[in-house]
Parts: structure tokens; C-alpha cells; sequence
């Protein structure tokens, strides 16, 4: 017996309008020609992730491939020296 598909908004795709694209992304990294992504730039670092402390998404941040990697190390290292949270704000 096969499952009926249910009609709802949650199923469906949601439409693009013909005249309106998304605006595209560009590596904050590449744009301005950072080499090497310090981990002790917390200020920087943080840009880059959710205030839950998660790392932010490729599609989300607008970072290339190579400076994702780059800045998922950077995070990583920044938290194992307590210099970044791994979670978010625990009071609230």
C-alpha cells in the first residue's frame, strides 16, 4: 500500500521569481587576500559561526572550499585552547 502525498506547503518547492536572483556570496578570505587564517583572530573567527557556537555552512558564510577547511581548523584550535566556546551561551 502506497503512501499518500499530502498536499502541504512543507512538501512543495518554493517558487523563484524570473527577476529576482540570489546575490552571489564571495570568500571574505579571497576577497581580501588573507593567507593564512590565524586562530587567535577570535573576532574574526566568530563571523564565522552561530551563537549556539556551531561552525557556520560554506552556503552560508560565502567562503570557497579551500578557506572553509582553513577556518573550520582555525575554530577548532581556538576552542581546544579555550579562546572559543564550543557551545553557545549556557544561562539562557
Amino acid at each position: 500500500m502506497a503512501a499518500k502525498k499530502n498536499p502541504s506547503a512543507k512538501g512543495r518547492r518554493r517558487r523563484e521569481r524570473p527577476d529576482r536572483r540570489p546575490r552571489r556570496l564571495v570568500c571574505h578570505f579571497c576577497k581580501e587576500k588573507i593567507d593564512y587564517i590565524d586562530y587567535k583572530d577570535t573576532a574574526l573567527l566568530r563571523r564565522f559561526m552561530s551563537d549556539r557556537g556551531k561552525i557556520r555552512a560554506r552556503r552560508v558564510s560565502g567562503t570557497c572550499g579551500r578557506h572553509q577547511r582553513e577556518l573550520a581548523v582555525a575554530i577548532k584550535n581556538g576552542r581546544e585552547l579555550a579562546l572559543l566556546p564550543y557551545t553557545g551561551n549556557q544561562g539562557e
